[in-house]
């Protein structure tokens, strides 16, 4: 007897990812993500904000948030690949090094898995500064959601 399974990934805007697929995407930080971040979860530390002491640190420099530098991944995961309908289930992200402000970033995903029964993906992830050193490296599990259309 044959079982059948079925694709969870009908009616996904995207379709189902090949495992290899990637998408990056890149933006350069500015003081108002610091702002906006800080207005957002209250992380007013003052290296994101007190260049003296920034300076004098080992960074050398104000820095943003980790969650500045991370969440280029959310709009490559929302945006591009999977695509629209996608959340994180799970990550596990290490921060090898601080991002500066000013500093032009570039989040990448490639596909490493994918289920056929359900529309989950395992990505490799990573933030990379435009000299192109990793800034955080890890993996990610995402859910993508069938949407209607409007």
């Amino acid at each position: 007897m044959t079982a059948h399974m079925k694709d969870g990934w009908i009616g996904i805007i995207k379709g189902r990812p090949q495992v290899g697929a990637s998408a990056e995407r890149s933006r350069r930080t500015r003081p108002q993500d610091i702002d906006a971040f800080a207005d957002m979860t209250g992380d007013r530390n003052p290296l994101h904000y007190d260049k003296a002491l920034a300076e004098a640190s080992v960074f050398g420099k104000l820095i943003v948030q980790g969650g500045v530098t991370s969440g280029i991944l959310n709009a490559v995961v929302a945006e591009d690949l999977p695509g629209p309908g996608s959340v994180f289930l799970e990550v596990s992200w290490k921060f090898v090094k601080a991002v500066g402000v000013g500093e032009l970033i570039t989040g990448r995903v490639e596909v490493t898995e994918v289920r056929f029964d359900k529309p989950i993906t395992k990505l490799a992830t990573s933030v990379r500064n435009e000299a192109g050193e990793i800034c955080l490296t890890g993996t990610a599990t995402v859910f993508s959601v069938p949407l209607a259309k409007a």
